[in-house]
């Protein structure tokens, strides 16, 4: 099977569009989130496009929280349109003969022209929402962004697969040293039982069988077979899932049973070497625990 490279859900990504008066251009910044959340700050003019950015992006993204940040101008030559607020005029008329009013004396110099000089009475209309081209403009530089997004993504991924693939080395090499430890657990527990016993009962000969159901007793609730064969799986299945591409909630479950499994160990051992490596174990697996919060 081919091996797809697992995806970062930290990257940037910026993509441009420059052509006939259009600039547009589109930066997006992902960081890791457990489900995928869009934001978009964009010039009003985008407004009614939102969805079809989120849409495009979740073909493209399924984690992570995403900023999508738009800067457009349109240089095209077009026939502007203006708008009279005939109530501002009015207002601005009619004050200007209550003003003539009180200064009789006083030049009249109150026109139309002077009328469409004061503020808000004529307003350029510009367009509510995108037009076609403006929209195939806006797909085309967030498609660049995307691409460029993923590039970065994959490069810190190719890291992170890297780093955990290394530390599931180190995993193995701590279940393997248990391993061998396991086994000669029972036998320390009868000899220093065994030395307790005399030590307590001195010339008393000790009870074999009763020394022995003890020792069977405490190997029972001690036993970690069950425990480390599921570790060894769990090292095969996080090597395998790492072929994939989008593994993080995947990975995710299984470093939770990584914990599990290693807390079982660590309490039932009743060994100080085994312990030592129990907890070494749960280093290396919140290690990985940590870098697994950062995959797509």
């Amino acid at each position: 099977m081919e091996h797809i490279f697992m995806l970062s859900m930290t990257g940037y990504g910026r993509g441009e569009y420059k052509q006939d008066g259009i600039e547009l251009t589109v930066e997006i910044k992902t960081v890791n989130n457990r489900y995928l959340d869009v934001s978009v700050k964009s010039p009003r003019v985008f407004t009614a496009c939102e969805d079809l950015i989120r849409r495009l992006l979740r073909e493209k993204l399924t984690r992570g929280h995403a900023d999508v940040y738009i800067n457009f101008s349109d240089k095209r030559e077009k026939a502007r349109s203006l708008y009279l607020d005939e109530n501002t005029a009015k207002a601005y008329a009619e004050a200007a003969r209550r003003v003539a009013a009180m200064f009789p004396d006083a030049e009249k110099d109150f026109s139309v022209t002077s009328i469409l000089r004061f503020p808000d009475v004529i307003k350029a209309e510009e367009s509510s929402a995108a037009d076609d081209e403006c929209v195939a403009a806006l797909i085309e530089a967030l498609n660049a962004a995307t691409s460029k997004l993923n590039e970065m993504r994959a490069v810190e991924g190719v890291k992170l697969e890297a780093d955990m693939l290394s530390r599931m080395d180190v995993i193995e090499r701590h279940v393997k040293e248990i391993e061998k430890l396991a086994p000669l657990v029972a036998d320390k527990y009868r000899v220093k039982l065994e030395a307790g016993m005399k030590k307590i009962l001195e010339n008393v000969e000790v009870d074999e069988g009763r020394l022995l159901n003890e020792v069977a007793v405490f190997t029972d609730k001690s036993n970690i077979d069950e425990e480390l064969t599921r570790l060894k799986s769990h090292i095969m299945q996080f090597r395998e899932i790492c072929k994939d591409g989008i593994v993080g909630r995947k990975l995710d479950f299984l470093v939770q049973e990584f914990n599990r499994e290693t807390n079982t160990v660590c309490s039932k051992s009743n060994d100080l070497e085994i312990t030592r490596l129990g907890l070494a174990l749960k280093n290396e697996i919140e290690k990985v625990r940590e870098q697994v919060q950062n995959v797509e």
